[in-house]
């Protein structure tokens, strides 16, 4: 099975939790290094526009998606993804993911500890403007609003 069939096939089920757990975590880790870039990158037209259409503006997006980083509690993500015509930003926490609610992701930045503890210590704030401002990989998030 594809992985991401696992993924959706186990989630919520309390007897397969192990193997949602991994799978979704094995999933989420390589989408998010696809999502990230030295000196991240601009914005495609197409994406602009849908990002224009549902948040306002590329600043009231990246707004939204630091604040759901920074106040996801405990371990886990926050996510731009696609809803139908309409780009949202959720979050989630330890091993779930959009795929599990029926929304196409199209960027994540990791909040787990691991991500940025040794370099930010308990300053997750710092870690995910980083993240924002100098490596989100919005060509890959115009790939995969496209596909």
């Amino acid at each position: 099975m594809p992985l991401e069939q696992i993924i959706v096939q186990t989630a919520g089920d309390p007897d397969k939790s192990g193997l949602f757990n991994n799978a979704a975590q094995v999933w989420n880790h390589t989408f998010y290094w696809h999502c990230l870039k030295p000196g991240g990158g601009k914005v495609p037209a197409a994406l602009r526009a849908k990002i224009e259409a549902s948040f306002g503006s590329l600043e009231a997006c990246k707004q939204q998606l630091a604040n759901a980083a920074v106040t996801q509690f405990a371990s886990g993500w926050a996510w731009l993804a696609a809803d139908g015509d309409r780009l949202k930003v959720v979050k989630t926490a330890n091993a779930e993911m959009p795929l599990t609610g029926g929304l196409k992701p199209l960027l994540t930045i990791d909040v787990w500890e691991h991500a940025y503890y040794l370099d930010y210590q308990n300053r997750r704030g710092d870690h995910v403007a980083e993240v924002i401002d100098k490596l989100l990989n919005w060509e890959f998030a115009a790939a995969n609003l496209a596909q």
